[in-house]
């Protein structure tokens, strides 16, 4: 089926072709029908399936059809919440790409910048408004936003906003939003407390689930290297070289080791950036530029930094820390095999990270295989066999452990 077919009328249909859309995803086909004729939508995917256009590309056409109420057309129509500021600019991003020929007017604002330029946005008037949860309140409790036009509000990401400690701020948004409106709600995962807000938010919602709730996407090549803490670094250059990778999001689970990988990584003559949230938003917003127009061969990067990536052709991602929510696992891996292409996730895995392989394990229904490699350190089976560390030179040297050694001197 086309955007055609789905019924996208004339001005929204030329952006699309002209950004080489032709066929939508199964959540744009499931969720756009819905949203046109005013349902609420409760939407359960992965990453990477196209749910930002699910929303995005209806709710544009709705808001063009209301254009001619110029009165209206001066308050905020639509509100998308969203947890980081880098998912924030994407999602405007895609609205502008999307609307180029409908009119409608849309407006990002997100904190850790000075709102001077976002309030004077704001006060020559929008349709959409894609907001932080932070800033919003803030803007709100100064008087420079109301809620009370809104006639769509998109929840984008819900889960990642109960991970990242926002769900309080959630609720205070939602009670300055009116009591009949229409609610769109995208969660990749759906734990108690998300699924609770759901219920308390949607008014006899189509329920849109194109994966099961906590899968990996079927495309993706997944597989886990057994390697010391102290070889992680070596291990990561060797793949890098040896896979000939040209680019990969590498996932470091804190800010301070995001900037060692990113260190380590120059020092071996690899373009390399960090992406967190010590960065000011220009380093942050140089750094993804960078990535996407391939300056850079690895942007190493934080979940939360991550998020609103949107990289094409991106083959593969690299887990340099295991996460230790199992579901953050889901959310980093969907980087890759975006809109169903293939794509290859690897992870590495410390003896002290064993017992959270074993609970990604556990959610995704399979056991990720493991791979050999010139690094390592300790059998590979997954089970509770104990942890052998091999001793120096165990290898017969040879090209691998030549290289092995080099790559070791060159970062010591």
């Amino acid at each position: 089926m086309t955007f055609e077919q789905l019924g996208i009328i004339e001005p929204i249909l030329k952006a699309l072709q002209t950004e080489g859309y032709t066929n939508p995803t199964p959540i744009q086909l499931q969720s756009i029908p819905a949203v046109l004729e005013r349902r609420d939508i409760l939407g359960c995917a992965q990453t990477g399936t196209g749910k930002t256009a699910a929303f995005a590309i209806p709710t544009l056409q709705i808001l063009h059809g209301l254009h001619a109420d110029h009165k209206a057309h001066r308050n905020i129509r639509s509100l998308v919440l969203t947890p980081t500021r880098e998912l924030a600019i994407q999602i405007n991003e895609s609205f502008a790409s999307y609307g180029r020929n409908t009119g409608v007017k849309h407006q990002v604002i997100f904190g850790g910048v000075s709102q001077h330029n976002q309030v004077n946005a704001l006060r020559n008037g929008t349709d959409i408004l894609i907001a932080t949860p932070g800033r919003l309140l803030d803007l709100i409790n100064q008087g420079y936003i109301s809620l009370q036009h809104i006639q769509i509000f998109v929840l984008d990401e819900a889960d990642r906003m109960l991970d990242m400690g926002f769900i309080h701020d959630v609720k205070k948004v939602i009670k300055e939003l009116p009591e009949k409106k229409q609610t769109l709600f995208f969660s990749a995962t759906m734990p108690p407390q998300i699924a609770h807000l759901a219920n308390s938010l949607l008014h006899f919602p189509i329920k849109v689930e194109v994966a099961p709730v906590s899968s990996t996407a079927e495309k993706i090549d997944q597989s886990v290297f057994f390697v010391n803490r102290t070889e992680k670094l070596p291990l990561l250059v060797h793949l890098l070289q040896a896979k000939a990778i040209d680019r990969t999001i590498v996932f470091s689970r804190t800010k301070h080791g995001a900037d060692k990988i990113a260190k380590g990584l120059k020092k071996m003559n690899i373009a390399a950036d960090a992406i967190h949230g010590d960065k000011s938003q220009n380093a942050r917003q140089n750094a993804l530029t960078n990535f996407k127009n391939g300056k850079l061969q690895v942007l190493v990067a934080t979940d939360i930094a991550a998020r609103g990536i949107d990289v094409d052709a991106l083959s593969h991602v690299i887990n340099f820390d295991l996460p230790n929510v199992p579901e953050t696992y889901v959310h980093r891996i969907g980087r890759t095999g975006r809109a169903g292409t293939s794509g290859i996730a690897f992870s590495f895995c410390d003896s002290e990270e064993r017992p959270y392989l074993n609970d990604i394990n556990k959610l995704i229904g399979l056991k990720v295989p493991a791979e050999n490699h010139p690094f390592e350190a300790f059998e590979t089976k997954q089970s509770a066999t104990p942890v052998v560390t091999k001793k120096p030179g165990y290898s017969k040297p040879g090209k691998s452990f030549r290289r092995k050694e080099n790559t070791r001197k060159a970062l010591s």
